[in-house]
């Protein structure tokens, strides 16, 4: 026990003495747990008396609010009771309104669909109408198609679009000159043959031709890209300046033909591009004295030579139509000489009439007179008695 245990500088602490302070360490610590614990019992206790008093106030409480939500309870069962009625009410109500707008809407959408139904009826005839139309247009399209076709196959072959070009030339001349104003295929001094001639009252004839190159009109209408656009114009110049000059060579014959020749285009767009792209071409044939026209441009030009021709034919018979009027101005002075005398007899004939009912009415009196005649009726004469002599008649009478 005496053995040293712990040296803490100069102080020597035996193995005894620490037994005894831990001894006295554990006992403190036993007295100290002791009482904590008997604190803790003690505070237990409280607890469990405070928890109980707390139980005891919650389940006043809340007995409190279960009377409360039991009264709550029974107001709402009687509140949803009410709105049930109300709404049982109301759900009929809805019912029968829902009903009369069902029925409502019902009958409109009856009358919608028959009128719907009237209305397309009534458009399904017109379009049937209109499908019939559009039939009957469709086989005009057809037709005309067929009639292109065929354009087209005549223009194709030049043969066929020169005699194309010659016939449309021919109507238009035939439709507007009479007979013997114009020839066809025409033979002149140089032995050449224009398609028509037009007599013209000077004796010169004037020539048409109807032979227009449209084979670079339908390459340029072809001509995708520009340079092929460039190849057709050319072309087209060269066509139709060569055709001017064979025009003015052959058919423009001083003293024998007009100074002007027509070239004749059978088709206004052709001509109507031929004047927008190609001025040079339009001034060169007029400096060669060929007039390029189209079909309406040759039915005014015919209009117009008929006009000269009437005022050469009325120029030609002006001096008859002067002699013939002089002569009808003579018949009108004997005729009014002769109407004066027959004015004359007239008023003789009139006097002679009234002369003739004055001595009619002069018999009349005068046969009056002798119907109030009376005779002797009483058997004291013989004989009537003597009327008083007629006066005399004078004369005039």
């Amino acid at each position: 026990m005496d053995q040293i245990a712990i040296v803490v500088g100069t102080l020597k602490i035996s193995l005894g003495e620490v037994l005894a302070a831990a001894g006295a360490v554990t006992l403190a610590i036993v007295v100290a747990l002791l009482v904590s614990l008997v604190r803790l019992k003690r505070n237990a206790a409280l607890a469990a008396a405070q928890e109980a008093a707390r139980e005891a106030e919650r389940e006043q409480h809340i007995d409190k609010r279960m009377g409360e939500f039991a009264r709550a309870q029974a107001e709402t069962a009687g509140r949803l009771q009410a709105m049930g009625d109300a709404l049982a009410g109301r759900q009929a109500e809805l019912a029968r309104v829902m009903a009369e707008r069902l029925d409502a809407v019902g009958h409109r959408v009856g009358q919608s669909l028959e009128v719907s139904a009237r209305q397309t009826t009534d458009r399904l005839a017109s379009l049937g109408e209109r499908l019939a139309v559009i039939d009957n247009a469709q086989k005009n399209i057809t037709e005309l198609s067929t009639q292109v076709t065929s354009l087209r196959e005549i223009l194709a072959n030049k043969q066929s679009r020169g005699a194309f070009g010659q016939a449309r030339m021919e109507a238009i001349v035939q439709d507007g000159l009479p007979k013997g104003a114009y020839e066809f295929q025409h033979t002149l001094s140089n032995r050449t043959r224009p398609d028509c001639v037009v007599f013209l009252p000077d004796t010169r004839p004037l020539v048409i031709d109807a032979k227009f190159p449209l084979e670079a009109v339908t390459a340029l209408r072809d001509a995708r890209s520009e340079e092929d656009k460039k190849l057709a114009s050319q072309r087209l110049r060269q066509d139709v300046s060569r055709h001017i000059g064979d025009i003015a060579a052959k058919y423009l014959l001083p003293g024998e033909t007009q100074e002007t020749a027509l070239m004749f285009v059978p088709s206004e767009s052709v001509y109507a591009e031929l004047y927008d792209g190609f001025d040079d071409i339009v001034q060169k044939a007029y400096r060669a004295r060929v007039v390029i026209v189209s079909p309406s441009l040759l039915m005014l030009s015919i209009q117009v030579m008929q006009q000269i021709m009437k005022d050469a034919r009325m120029r030609e018979a002006a001096d008859m139509v002067r002699t013939e009027v002089m002569r009808m101005m003579e018949d009108i002075g004997r005729l009014g000489e002769r109407v004066q005398k027959l004015q004359t007899h007239f008023d003789q004939a009139k006097d002679d009439m009234r002369q003739i009912l004055i001595s009619t009415e002069k018999i009349e009196r005068r046969a009056g007179k002798l119907e109030e005649l009376e005779f002797d009726t009483d058997g004291e004469g013989t004989g009537p008695v003597v009327p008083a002599p007629l006066p005399r008649l004078e004369a005039g009478e």
